[in-house]
């Protein structure tokens, strides 16, 4: 898909009202510092168009962009960050949660884990909760060039294990230096947009 046009649209907050849209939906989770808001500046050919922080745990709130007014991806706040108190983080759950099992318009979720790294607890977690609510996320192993191209495979193997992912589960590595992986996740959307085309 060619992006023509971006707008952040709805920005919802712990007590916001969640936007009752009427165009798909595609959700982007992950750990703090997982390289999210990389990730869908460069699917939208933006620089800087979602906020990237050397700060974890910036994006607290539930950020929904348009694109070319066809779909929205929808930014949600980062998890696992330590700074942050036990309260917030149950208030951010709560609100992921209520997301998840409201919107009418949610048709995938990816799911951002690091690829140099064993999931954490809070991925496996994030991973099974997605899985419990009804969805089967992607799994987008992130900052790739960060390893040597021969290490791909074994990094990929322990996502895979680490989260005990179910069978058939798609895992895309990607790199928002070289792009690499961009065009596979846009096949994604666009098999979904085509499937609502369809239906």
């Amino acid at each position: 898909m060619v992006v023509k046009s971006v707008n952040l649209e709805t920005v919802c907050g712990i007590t916001s009202t969640l936007p009752q849209n009427d165009k798909i939906e595609i959700a982007f989770a992950g750990k703090s510092n997982v390289g999210k808001s990389s990730l869908i500046n460069g699917l939208m050919n933006r620089k800087a168009y979602a906020r990237t922080s050397s700060q974890p745990g910036k994006t607290q709130t539930i950020n929904f962009y348009n694109i070319n007014d066809a779909l929205y991806f929808v930014d949600l706040p980062g998890y696992g960050y330590a700074k942050v108190s036990e309260a917030l983080k149950e208030k951010w759950g709560k609100m992921i949660e209520g997301y998840l099992k409201t919107s009418k318009q949610l048709k995938i979720i990816f799911l951002l884990i690091d690829i140099r790294h064993e999931p954490s607890a809070n991925d496996r977690n994030m991973y099974e909760w997605i899985v419990y609510n009804g969805f089967e996320p992607v799994i987008i192993a992130t900052k790739l060039d960060k390893i040597n191209r021969s290490q791909k495979d074994k990094q990929i193997k322990i996502v895979r294990e680490g989260l005990n992912v179910k069978p058939g589960t798609r895992i895309i590595p990607f790199s928002s230096v070289t792009k690499q992986g961009r065009d596979e996740i846009w096949e994604c959307i666009e098999e979904v947009m085509e499937d609502k085309e369809i239906n």
